[in-house]
């Protein structure tokens, strides 16, 4: 019997208890973050992730709130390239985040040119995944910088090569409907090598299309009211057979 692939659903989040109501109603993850009208920026509310014991003691399928949770690093709204002072901030923030123990964090940048800004990403990667006694490695997500990036077959093989987990991304179109072509190639570029995760734009309506047409396995997108249909038709879009859906479930 033919059984269908999982196809992670991740909720972006501006509230705890958004990301509780997500997780509820069949998010397998969130992304916490503020400002969403700004393209989201590093929470303000971060210092709750280490306060409120029962993001550690409440489980969702046997798995915490902080198990189930991604945190946005991003300093400020506008452009990806970023000063020294701006990366050791964001350094400290996923310091932060792996103290107070959330499954990974989502960060990136750019160099002026629009290519991965390696040294940076160098830095903030080894913050989040060099081994420590105490606290795991963090799963490290590259953001929607890649959006405004150029090339983007070449800057996914860079991304895969500094040891990213996951990338986000609108396939660079306004949407990721409208980025189907560019989704779909990535995919097939990435081949398991990394997760590959359609968001911007996705919708009860154009969920089950994006999916088909690009078996990306993981969608994004914005917290909302009755999620559990969304969740309920991503489920059943999951492809089944032998054409696998490429990618980790970080």
């Amino acid at each position: 019997m033919k059984t269908p692939h999982t196809i992670l659903f991740e909720v972006c989040c501006t509230s705890i208890e958004d990301a509780q109501s997500a997780l509820n109603q069949g998010a397998h993850r969130t992304e916490l973050c503020s400002c969403l009208e700004c393209g989201g920026i590093t929470p303000t509310w971060l210092h709750r992730l280490a306060t409120d014991s029962d993001l550690r003691e409440v489980k969702y399928d046997n798995l915490s709130f902080l198990d189930r949770s991604h945190v946005l690093i991003r300093c400020r709204a506008g452009d990806f390239v970023y000063t020294d002072t701006e990366i050791e901030e964001m350094c400290e923030s996923i310091r932060f985040c792996r103290q107070a123990g959330v499954k990974g964090v989502v960060i990136g940048a750019l160099t002026p040119e629009g290519h991965p800004d390696i040294p940076a990403l160098e830095r903030m990667i080894t913050v989040a995944t060099t081994k420590q006694v105490k606290f795991p490695p963090l799963t490290i997500v590259f953001h929607r910088a890649f959006d405004r990036g150029t090339e983007p077959l070449a800057f996914l093989d860079t991304i895969i090569g500094l040891g990213f987990d996951a990338l986000l991304t609108s396939g660079q179109g306004a949407t990721a409907e409208e980025g189907i072509p560019v989704l779909d190639r990535l995919v097939r570029q990435a081949n398991g090598r990394i997760q590959i995760m359609a968001g911007k734009g996705v919708t009860l309506e154009n969920v089950d299309k994006i999916i088909r047409k690009t078996r990306v396995p993981a969608v994004h997108m914005s917290y909302r009211p009755e999620l559990n249909k969304i969740a309920a038709q991503i489920k059943s879009s999951a492809p089944t057979g032998s054409h696998k859906c490429q990618g980790r479930f970080p």
